[in-house]
């Protein structure tokens, strides 16, 4: 029989849930923001890891995401060693963030959709009053 799950989709949920932790009660830095960890992505030797964010409160300014993210990035060295204590691994993954830019691609989809919903009910209005 088969696994249902790789070691590496466990590892990245499991790295996602400690990180997510990590950042949210230990990174005090307020240019961070409050940081949301939507994704985590392992190497299949478990050696690196991409940990996408995203981040409230310092809105969609892009100096704002490159100062956040260059903390984080600072800081991984003090993450991976927080990280290596609560988890039980031969190696704890090299740690690079990136920001996480579906969230607001998805925004932008949700506004083009609610576009064309109102441009379509208002076409179909207008067919309907000319009858």
């Amino acid at each position: 029989m088969a696994r249902e799950f790789k070691r590496t989709d466990r590892v990245s949920e499991q790295l996602q849930r400690e990180l997510a932790q990590i950042i949210q009660m230990e990174i005090k830095d307020p240019r961070v923001g409050m940081v949301t960890v939507s994704g985590v992505d392992v190497s299949r030797d478990l050696y690196y890891a991409t940990v996408f964010v995203t981040f409230l409160g310092i809105g969609d300014e892009p100096d704002a995401i490159k100062e956040a993210l260059k903390i984080l990035n600072q800081a991984t060295g003090f993450i991976r060693s927080l990280v290596g204590k609560r988890i039980k691994m031969r190696v704890i993954p090299q740690i690079k963030f990136e920001f996480d830019q579906s969230i607001s691609h998805g925004s932008e989809m949700s506004a083009l959709i609610q576009k064309a919903r109102t441009k379509d009910s208002d076409n179909s209005s207008e067919d309907e009053s000319n009858d």
